[in-house]
């Protein structure tokens, strides 16, 4: 009686995961619309109460199903509606939560759109497509710095508007710390340019400094205009030396103590004519770029003395058409405008490793993925049959493996941990495992040698031993993984352990149950 009790409660326990494993993974049908991913600050988007709420479930993002009343089922459809919103317009967005009410300040309102997820499981850098950097900081820093370090370079990646985006402290077997960043979606080429700077600026006239984009202790720049054509934006484009041109300008606005420096820096200039015959001041206002003069701009002579608080930022992008130009412009402006906004970081960083995968590929390795593991159930299907030659090892044998997969993909959907190929891997090599104890089971369920006659609960106790100890050792070998290679194997760790884990105290028992009852002398 007791044994048949124990039956039913590791049969019960099974059933529970799988359902358990259901409800983590959250299967969703409708997957039409836009859902929001990213949204920047100070945005229209932001402004009307549009947010991103941070560590959410994929499937509970919120989706976007209308624009002014254009229904959204594809990502394509939204971008056809927002361009037929022009400038200065109202835009009315409905959600499945709720409906937004902006006025279009600039061509981008700040919300950044992936597709909508039909599942829980959050796919890796590897599945989804994207770029991952790998920084080591120039000097070393304390705790605190690095956190600082991180918060400006997520707040960075956060305003120029990437979405997807990763920020993370590694280290390595030695102790030595690293940046690890992972942005799905972007190119090496915008994470590069972002996170490889330190992004100091620095304005100066003469060689004396008038202000920075510092936000260590009292920041000189308040405010900075972005996504508003009244004070941001491309002024002209034109030809130059066989290419195009096009010049950008956005409006800051300084503290009181950067406006009294700025009078104090200028008091004493003279006053020259400039090729229009305005007078301005001697020296230019020059725009550094971690060291680099970025731009320069002439100081007018009615601002000699002044307390300026109102200062124009420029620059410029160059191409070999108007459109190019206008894009490179553009894209100035807004890294400009994120370093301004986000700080400068409080050390230069060396790039250690600069990968990226295309979208393309990565949905490749989801269905090759998908393939192999059904190619590889299916052989290891005829394999046991044809060891056993018997469908009531082979049939329970099979299912409970591809049950395990299931309830480790569960799990691994509730921790909120990424699927990517060494998190894949690590499930394969769980299964794998898993396959082995099976045997052990199954061997000595059916093993009929007469001078090793013993009972029941003796075998399972046997097989379970070896099992034991199978699964001490393979946690205790996953361990060091979770530092190696600067936390790149943790998923493959961290799906190993949930796997044996999954395997020693769900599945295998049950399966031991159903092996039991099918074999069970009466």
């Amino acid at each position: 009686m007791k044994i048949r009790n124990w039956f039913k409660i590791r049969i019960i326990i099974f059933v529970i995961f799988l359902l358990l494993s259901i409800l983590w993974i959250h299967p969703k049908l409708d997957t039409e619309g836009a859902a929001i991913i990213g949204v920047q600050e100070n945005s229209s988007a932001y402004d009307a109460g549009v947010r991103r709420l941070e560590n959410i479930n994929p499937v509970d993002r919120e989706v976007i199903k209308a624009v002014n009343n254009y229904e959204i089922k594809t990502l394509k459809d939204y971008v056809d509606a927002l361009e037929k919103v022009n400038v200065n317009e109202t835009l009315r967005i409905k959600t499945d939560a709720k409906e937004y009410v902006m006025l279009r300040a600039g061509e981008d309102i700040g919300i950044s759109v992936g597709e909508v997820a039909g599942t829980n499981i959050r796919k890796g850098l590897d599945l989804q497509g994207g770029t991952r950097v790998i920084l080591k900081p120039a000097e070393k820093l304390s705790d605190e710095q690095f956190d600082v370090l991180i918060n400006t370079m997520n707040n960075r990646l956060n305003f120029y508007g990437l979405k997807d985006i990763k920020v993370r402290d590694a280290k390595d077997l030695f102790g030595e710390r690293f940046i690890v960043v992972e942005v799905a979606g972007a190119s090496k080429e915008d994470v590069k340019e972002l996170v490889a700077s330190q992004g100091k600026f620095e304005a100066k006239i003469g060689n004396n400094t008038a202000f920075t984009g510092d936000i260590a202790g009292d920041r000189d720049i308040v405010f900075v205009c972005r996504n508003d054509g009244r004070c941001s934006g491309i002024k002209t484009c034109e030809e130059n030396n066989g290419g195009q041109v096009c010049q950008f300008e956005f409006a800051i606005k300084l503290s009181q103590n950067a406006a009294e420096r700025h009078a104090e820096l200028t008091k004493d200039l003279e006053i020259n004519l400039s090729l229009g015959g305005k007078g301005v001041l001697s020296e230019k206002l020059d725009f550094y770029l971690d060291g680099n003069v970025y731009d320069s701009l002439y100081i007018g002579a009615d601002l000699k003395g002044k307390q300026a608080i109102d200062i124009a930022i420029s620059g410029s992008g160059v191409g070999v058409t108007a459109e190019e130009a206008f894009n490179d412009a553009n894209k100035n402006m807004n890294k400009l405008q994120t370093i301004l906004e986000t700080g400068s970081l409080p050390t230069t960083l060396e790039i250690v490793e600069l990968k990226s995968i295309s979208p393309m590929l990565g949905a490749a390795f989801v269905n090759n993925t998908i393939k192999i593991g059904l190619f590889g159930l299916l052989g290891v299907a005829v394999f046991i049959f044809i060891i056993y030659r018997n469908l009531k090892i082979a049939i329970p044998m099979v299912i409970n493996s591809a049950a395990e997969i299931f309830i480790i993909i569960g799990i691994a959907a509730v921790s909120k941990q990424n699927l990517d190929l060494a998190a894949i891997a690590g499930i394969i090599a769980a299964v794998g495992t898993g396959f082995d104890d099976l045997i052990v089971i199954s061997d000595e369920a059916t093993r009929k040698d007469v001078s090793y006659i013993r009972g029941w609960k003796e075998k399972v106790k046997n097989a379970f031993f070896v099992i034991f100890v199978a699964f001490a050792t393979a946690v205790a070998s996953m361990i060091p993984l979770f530092w190696a290679g600067v936390g790149l194997f943790t998923g493959f760790a961290v799906t190993t352990i949930i796997g044996v884990t999954v395997g020693v105290f769900i599945t295998r028992p049950a399966y031991a149950a159903i092996v039991e009852e099918l074999y069970r002398e009466d």
